[in-house]
């Protein structure tokens, strides 16, 4: 056994091994450590809903995060973004990872900072207006009657229609790099979204005051990329290109898990 002289010398050196491994450890890593992951919150974009995440959010949560993937009403951008900025508040605690796809870029630019706990922004073959744009007006204020069968539904402003992609065009335009029947599937439940969301003026952009990640799909068939590289230069953001449809986050989905991870690391 032991004598009591060499247990407390033994305590001694292992008292002063540990101060050492602790001064040994930078006080940023530590307090990197101890700060939780953000929470992911991913917006859909027109033409679909939260369900176009599932892949991604599967791939997001084995890594450890909280993932929401919020619906989009696709009426108006304004109260599109009102309604993101309620979930936000509601749905959320601490830091927040804003990711929008298509259409739901433009959302997320303009709820993004109504919000403190947003740190970072995702655009995933998505827009990202500046004030007074428009989703029309940014690819050109084409003929929609060639893309878009319309719909009047209830209640309607004089002029304003759903809108749904023509099915013989869907496949091509979203899904090029999908298995056709996957792309067919997708056509036929497509969730509509209204003329006068894709009309109306982009508020006060987010990515001008937050950090910002843009993957960027060059077989878009829909947002053309050189459209996409421009919005994403325009907001200094971190670019990433990949070979894919609009739908890259079926196509592609750990490319967008990686673009969504480096936002997110950025923020702990």
């Amino acid at each position: 056994m032991m004598n009591h002289p060499l247990r407390r010398h033994a305590a001694v050196i292992a008292l002063a091994a540990l101060a050492l491994f602790t001064l040994s450890v930078p006080a940023s890593a530590a307090g990197r450590a101890d700060r939780p992951k953000p929470t992911i919150v991913l917006v859909h974009g027109a033409w679909a809903d939260a369900s176009s995440w599932s892949d991604v959010t599967g791939r997001l949560q084995r890594l450890g995060y909280t993932v929401l993937a919020a619906p989009n009403p696709l009426r108006g951008l304004g109260d599109d973004a009102a309604y993101l900025s309620a979930f936000l508040a509601q749905r959320t605690s601490g830091p927040v990872v804003l990711v929008g796809h298509s259409y739901g870029g433009a959302v997320v630019t303009n709820a993004a900072g109504t919000d403190p706990d947003v740190k970072a922004l995702v655009y995933v073959n998505a827009f990202a207006p500046d004030k007074g744009e428009t989703v029309l007006g940014l690819q050109g204020d084409g003929d929609p009657s060639a893309l878009f069968d319309s719909v009047a539904y209830p209640g309607a402003p004089t002029g304003d229609v759903d809108l749904y992609i023509k099915p013989a065009v869907f496949p091509q335009a979203f899904a090029g790099d999908l298995p056709a029947a996957t792309a067919a599937r997708l056509a036929a439940g497509q969730r509509p979204i209204t003329l006068s969301a894709l009309q109306e003026q982009s508020g006060a952009p987010a990515w001008k005051t937050l950090p910002s990640w843009y993957l960027v799909g060059t077989k878009d068939g829909i947002l053309p990329p050189s459209l996409q590289v421009t919005m994403a230069n325009r907001a200094h953001s971190h670019v990433t290109k990949v070979a894919a449809s609009h739908l890259s986050m079926l196509s592609r989905p750990q490319a967008v898990v990686d673009v969504i991870v480096a936002a997110a690391k950025s923020v702990r």
